[in-house]
């Protein structure tokens, strides 16, 4: 049967191409042919999976955690289903996912290279990454839908470039894989500028004449798929936000250091534990250890409440929205530590929202310290910006990302300096991204073949 439809649709798109007669005009559409389709496919399952996940997120207002001992059991169930989700049907849909997709990135070209990508990106990947988020999220789990909509994304993009049939004008695996990232991240934060810097800074290490065209087509595509379900929205909203003159300046380059500071602790207990894990060999370690930390979890839970449950975007929102509102001296460590309990669990789930929220209690937290309430929004759009970077390395995006969701450009300058003093900070911290060091580990790992060339991203 599969093989009766690929004939079909080969014969379809063969006579497509036998009816276009300008040659230029051809090459440039058969090309654009499979973005677009990639496009709208990870467009609208992007639609879906948010819709999913802002159900669940929705459901998790609806009850207080704070003391329910129920947890205690919803916790360590969720967070051993979607571990054995990934554990038993897919185990690259583990965690975030844009480290699969750089990683397969990297691996195109190479010999051997599309088949150590369909490890990373395939239809089981997609399936199990919503899944086990779901399930995730369904106990509490302080996860995102951002990283895993990315690898999604990438996954749909490389399934379709596999079915381009070999008369088609040749495309470009890795154009296609940084287009399905961009493409992903677009729809997930309807952030089209994001996207694009993301694919540059992030994806690409390369230069944008390169890519240019497909690359924004396919965000395009994408992005404009996701606003025909969920319509033109801002992911926070437009916060007021004071300008950045006198002390203010002072404080923003205080928190930018502090915040990116602790953004690369964050990532450093992550990259720790995860190395740690290759330890634990038996399958039954394994389901120990994910249990354990849905106990884990659970326990932080029922002392602090639905704050450091889900994504953070109602955290996020109330803090820049409510001048009354304000965390606990509890609400940021929990934050912290519940993120990284959930992400090291070994289901599906990413950290691009989580830190943005782990950002904007750092900051409420901050402005609490010094006393400083009537810069209040300024410290806490700050303290996102470089608590994303410090643990991403990717100022552009973290700033680019954050403007688009709260739409204040006439705070551009203020993002633009956050971002800079939390690279310079980061960089000094460590060289590489938690992103960087884990792709080395995909690329290192015995699962994927050959290992006679050193890998290294592209500068």
């Amino acid at each position: 049967m599969f093989k009766k439809i690929k004939t079909y649709i080969n014969s379809l798109l063969q006579m497509f191409k036998n009816k276009m007669q300008n040659d230029e005009l051809k090459k440039f559409t058969l090309q654009s042919f499979p973005f677009w389709i990639s496009s709208i496919v990870a467009g609208l399952l992007a639609v879906f999976y948010s819709k999913l996940f802002h159900w669940v997120e929705q459901l998790h207002e609806t009850i207080d955690f704070e003391r329910a001992w129920w947890i205690f059991i919803a916790a360590p169930l969720s967070f051993f289903i979607a571990w054995w989700l990934v554990h038993k049907f897919s185990p690259t849909a583990s965690g975030s996912g844009i480290p699969q997709l750089i990683a397969s990135i990297q691996f195109s070209g190479q010999k051997n290279g599309s088949s150590n990508i369909l490890k990373l990106l395939n239809v089981k990947v997609i399936i199990v990454k919503i899944v086990s988020s779901i399930t995730l999220l369904l106990g509490g789990g302080a996860i995102g839908r951002e990283g895993p909509t990315i690898q999604i994304s990438g996954a749909i993009f490389n399934t379709i470039y596999r079915f381009v049939p070999d008369f088609w004008p040749k495309i470009n695996q890795r154009l296609m894989l940084i287009s399905g990232g961009a493409a992903g991240l677009a729809a997930a934060f309807n952030t089209p500028l994001g996207g694009i810097v993301f694919a540059i800074e992030e994806l690409g290490k390369t230069h944008l004449n390169a890519m240019r065209t497909h690359l924004f087509t396919a965000v395009i595509i994408a992005g404009l798929t996701s606003q025909l379900f969920l319509g033109s929205y801002l992911y926070i909203g437009t916060p007021d936000l004071p300008e950045m003159k006198g002390l203010a300046i002072v404080h923003v380059i205080l928190t930018a250091i502090f915040s990116s500071f602790f953004g690369y602790l964050f990532s450093s207990i992550l990259l720790k534990i995860i190395r740690w894990k290759k330890i634990l060999k038996h399958t039954k370690q394994k389901a120990a250890w994910a249990i354990f930390m849905g106990l884990l979890f659970a326990t932080l839970i029922y002392f602090t409440g639905n704050a450091s449950t889900g994504s953070g975007k109602t955290v996020m929102v109330n803090l820049l929205f409510n001048e009354n509102a304000t965390t606990q001296w509890h609400t940021f460590p929990s934050r912290f530590f519940a993120s990284i309990i959930t992400y090291v669990s070994g289901g599906a789930g990413g950290i691009f929202a989580p830190s943005l929220s782990i950002g904007a209690t750092l900051g409420d937290g901050i402005v609490n310290l010094l006393n400083i309430p009537e810069f209040k929004n300024l410290i806490i759009i700050t303290s996102m910006i470089a608590f994303m970077t410090g643990v991403t390395h990717a100022p552009f995006t973290s700033f680019i990302l954050v403007l688009e969701m709260t739409n204040r450009h006439t705070s551009v300058f203020s993002m633009m300096l956050a971002a800079l003093i939390a690279i310079s900070v980061a960089k000094i911290l460590n060289k590489k991204s938690f992103y960087e060091q884990l792709v080395e580990d995909y690329l290192n790992s015995p699962l994927f073949t050959p290992k006679k060339e050193k890998n290294k991203f592209i500068k």
